[in-house]
């Protein structure tokens, strides 16, 4: 295996689906809230690999215990179970509403498993004709097929032939809508906490309750998709916990890891009894290694000093936002919650995130779009308020060169 001298940005090009556009420079190595390239530049990281490196990049405690768990048990199979994946489940249930849960390898599969659960629980519980799923516009739950056309963005959906049917989508926040589609054949209502993809937009309290009445209302399952909202990324360790309500699933992934592939579906024992051996599966979900490495970035997320933490980031983020656009006026609306954050770009700038992506990262920060029109800034949930102000400044540097 030849060193990464020997390739380049210019690789991808010759050897990758053509997928993705990623940036012009190669992270190889981070630690912390710090990433170096192969030129050895360094960059600030707002971007946290989408919401994933909660506890920054190489923490100590994973590595060690990624080390530990490496020369003892890798992988073994569903046709047995093993001790991190029950630690990991337990910890779980104590810490939500949950009683019962199982392991996928992404956000997209955990997804994929609470909507063929919804969709069970409804036909053998209720009737084969309760198959309906209510979802939102600018929603986003994964790339499998049937998580793609759960997802309210039709971009990201088309031109793969038929949709598995039955799906219905409607305007995120709008309970009106909902009661207008919502019915005795509904099985699920399907959301984002916090919309990510969608331009970081956070559900209003009063859609939550109405959700949650309409769903008992109806005898249908509300999902929430805390992929990216969960695992203290609000501020608590699952975004639900800010709203007076319990949904019936939950799924997150993302953060669950630190960067090491795990998801989790959260359900209570009623809703689990649906599905019997063999119902579902997957070869990986679950497996000793990441369960290992999930169970310590859930002791150290789950603490008061980094849940509380993140509300003081967030301060911190969204008032070097304000300062920055009292210069330049550049956003509109700064929203999301915790260190979920989303700037709107205001009319002359709309559609020029990737440009304010691109001279970002020439000035040395990492960062996101979610859409033409929004920068989102996901960073370690530990992220020290130096980093933060210097990321900032590279922020503001970047903007002055734009307009």
């Amino acid at each position: 295996m030849k060193g990464h001298a020997a390739v380049d940005r210019n690789t991808y090009d010759h050897v990758m689906l053509p997928i993705y556009s990623p940036a012009q420079f190669i992270p190889v190595r981070g630690q912390g809230s710090r990433v170096w390239d192969q030129q050895g530049k360094e960059y600030i990281d707002f971007a946290g690999g989408i919401a994933v490196v909660a506890l920054g990049h190489c923490h100590p405690a994973l590595v060690d215990v990624l080390k530990q768990q490496g020369e003892k048990l890798w992988h073994i199979s569903n046709i047995f179970t093993n001790e991190p994946a029950l630690i990991l489940a337990r910890k779980l249930i104590d810490a939500t509403f949950a009683e019962r849960v199982f392991f996928a390898n992404s956000g997209a599969e955990a997804n994929e498993a609470a909507f063929k659960l919804a969709r069970h629980y409804a036909i053998t519980r209720h009737s084969p004709y309760k198959t309906k799923i209510i979802a939102f516009h600018q929603g986003f739950h994964g790339r499998t097929l049937f998580t793609v056309s759960v997802g309210g963005q039709p971009k990201y959906a088309d031109g793969f032939g038929p949709k598995p049917a039955d799906i219905i989508h409607v305007p995120f926040n709008d309970l009106n809508a909902v009661k207008a589609v919502i019915d005795d054949h509904t099985c699920a209502v399907v959301l984002e906490p916090v919309q990510g993809e969608g331009g970081v937009t956070p559900a209003a309290p009063a859609f939550i309750r109405g959700l949650r009445e309409l769903c008992d209302k109806h005898q249908v399952l509300l999902v929430f998709d805390e992929v990216q909202s969960g695992m203290g990324r609000t501020g608590k360790l699952f975004s639900y916990m800010h709203y007076d309500v319990t949904p019936d699933i939950i799924t997150t992934a993302k953060a669950l890891g630190n960067g090491f592939p795990i998801s989790a579906m959260l359900t209570t024992e009623n809703i689990a009894s649906a599905m019997t051996p063999g119902t579902h599966g997957t070869t990986y979900g679950g497996n000793p290694l990441a369960c290992a490495v999930a169970n310590v970035a859930f002791d150290i997320i789950n603490t008061p000093t980094v849940l509380e933490g993140v509300e003081k980031r967030h301060n911190l983020m969204v008032n070097f936002l304000n300062d920055i656009n009292q210069k330049y006026s550049i956003f509109g609306e700064i929203r999301g919650k915790g260190l979920l954050i989303g700037a709107e770009l205001k009319a002359p700038y709309q559609g020029k995130a990737k440009d304010i992506l691109q001279l970002a990262a020439d000035n040395g920060l990492m960062l996101l779009s979610a859409g033409g029109d929004v920068l989102r800034f996901t960073p370690s949930l530990i992220i020290s308020e130096e980093e933060i102000a210097q990321g900032m400044e590279r922020l503001e540097q970047a903007i002055n060169q734009l307009v």
